[in-house]
């Protein structure tokens, strides 16, 4: 008989669907993305045009971001949808499929938003440049409402799916296939990417589930990752 697993909620989620696989690193990774796309939404609407140095660390930031998304939706694509679909009934393939379109939905807007970035951060103030931060605002916002829609639909109805299909073991196995692959960013940053802004208590059980290494490692970084974060994020709310 499966097991079921308290899950955790994190500020922003919409579900956490009951069952036997722990989803704790997934909706870890969820609040995170959804804590740095308001957080670049408000640093392109109010970072001055001529703070070079600022617009080059977002551009920076954006990239780190683009990153760890990146790779979260390949792994999605191609080890958590397919065992799935090899398991699910036609209605629950319906929504499976529609997980892999909305990422092939967001690829394209990740990318404009890069080269919005890519136009604003170079040594000189770009001719044009109220209006390539409006475009960028537009481009800005409507990534942050297309991953919100994608995550809302995946927390609500996609980890459903996935509970009724797996075991806490199966689901263990494909978490070590996640691991085996090639880290996006250096793991002094991923730790604290994901540690940011998580409430206390939440983040205590955070790293009593990963283990102690990890605490000593985010303890050791995170003045460093918060400096980062705050040339980025200067003007940001």
């Amino acid at each position: 008989m499966s097991t079921t697993t308290e899950q955790m909620m994190l500020p922003g989620q919409t579900a956490a669907p009951a069952g036997p696989a722990d989803m704790m690193m997934m909706y870890v990774m969820h609040h995170a993305f959804r804590r740095d796309l308001t957080r670049f939404t408000d640093a392109v609407g109010a970072t001055p045009l001529e703070d070079r140095a600022t617009w080059q660390a977002l551009a920076a930031r954006w990239d780190r971001f683009f990153e760890v998304l990146h790779h979260h939706h390949s792994a999605e694509d191609d080890l958590i949808w397919p065992y799935l679909l090899e398991r699910a009934d036609a209605e629950e393939r319906v929504t499976l499929e529609a997980m892999e379109a909305e990422h092939g939905e967001i690829d394209p807007l990740l990318t404009s938003v890069a080269e919005g970035f890519a136009a604003l951060a170079g040594d000189r103030v770009p001719a044009g440049g109220d209006d390539l931060r409006a475009a960028l605002r537009v481009r800005m916002a409507a990534t942050r409402d297309c991953l919100a829609r994608h995550l809302e639909h995946e927390e609500t109805e996609a980890i459903a799916i996935l509970q009724r299909h797996t075991t806490a073991e199966s689901w263990k196995a494909i978490e070590d296939e996640i691991g085996k692959r090639k880290a996006p960013v250096p793991l002094s940053f991923m730790v604290g990417w994901c540690a940011e802004d998580v409430p206390a208590h939440k983040l205590d059980e955070i790293f009593g589930a990963v283990g102690l290494p990890f605490k000593v490692l985010w303890l050791l970084t995170r003045g460093g990752f918060r400096r980062g974060e705050r040339k980025a994020f200067k003007y940001a709310a």
